[in-house]
Formats: structure tokens, C-alpha cells, sequence
């Protein structure tokens, strides 16, 4: 369910209507012209998808935990990321535990920009290896010459 958006003028404007608006919907998109987008949230939301996210974690961690679970994860796999039936049955299960170790970051720590680092880093890998001209070009072994020592980016 999408949520009410306001502009940042009108919350400025009208805080008090905006305020019922987001006990009413739980949250509502503020839109800024200069500068990125935010979201009003009530604080029992925010603690519930916090809950929501902590049970789901705990939940997907004891999933793979034992083999079943860890088979039945990976069978599932693909409906979610179509894309690892690019990846090898290795591949498959490390992109398993790099995203099980990315969502006990995001719940733990509150840093859900690693989740996202995997899913793109792991889509592109899958990317290249759904075309074989271009895994051929990057895995062919470069020439023994020392090109010399590669600066920090």
C-alpha cells in the first residue's frame, strides 16, 4: 500500500494535519525539491518493522542452519533473484551466506546499505556469467607482464 506523500512546504505549512495524516497511515512521503525525500513514520511503526525484520532474520539464520533448510533456501532462491540460475551450485550457496551475513548486519547494526552491495554485486556476477562472450573475455588469464604497482582509487 503506497503511502500519502506531502511536499516539505506543506508539512511546514500544516505540521498538525500532516501529523494526524501520519497517525492515521502510519507513514507519509515527504517530498523535497532540494534535497533527497524523506518519510514521516509513527514510532510504534518503526518498532514494528523493526520486530518484523528481527523475526525474519532469526527466522531465514535458523532456516539454513540445518541442511533441509539450507536446500529448501536455495530452491527457493530463484523465485526472488531470477538471476541465480546464472550462478554455479557453489556460487549459489556462497551469494546464500553473503545475504544471511548482509540481513544480520541490516538488523543488528542498522546498516542496510550492505544488503543492498550484495544483491547488486552478486546480480552483476550473474550478469556476466549469462553471457558467455563476455565471461570468456574476463576470466581469460592476463600475460605475466608487471604492469606496475596500481594506485589507491
Amino acid at each position: 500500500m503506497p503511502s500519502p506523500t506531502v511536499s516539505f512546504s506543506e508539512l511546514s505549512k500544516n505540521s498538525k494535519r500532516v501529523a494526524e495524516t501520519v497517525e492515521r497511515a502510519q507513514r507519509v512521503h515527504v517530498t523535497r525539491r532540494d534535497g533527497e525525500d524523506l518519510y514521516l513514520t509513527t514510532e510504534r511503526h518503526d518498532r514494528q518493522r523493526e520486530e518484523t525484520a528481527d523475526i525474519t532474520t532469526r527466522l531465514f539464520t535458523a532456516l539454513i542452519s540445518s541442511d533441509e533448510g539450507a536446500r529448501a533456501a536455495l530452491l527457493a532462491l530463484p523465485q526472488v533473484f531470477p538471476w541465480v540460475r546464472h550462478l554455479s551450485a557453489a556460487e549459489a550457496r556462497e551469494f546464500v551466506v553473503d545475504l544471511v551475513d548482509a540481513i544480520r548486519d541490516a538488523t543488528d547494526l542498522d546498516v542496510h546499505s550492505n544488503l543492498h552491495r550484495v544483491i547488486v554485486e552478486w546480480r552483476a556476477t550473474a550478469r556476466i556469467l549469462a553471457d558467455p562472450e563476455l565471461t570468456a573475455r574476463l576470466t581469460t588469464r592476463l600475460p605475466r607482464e608487471d604492469h606496475g604497482e596500481v594506485s589507491a582509487p
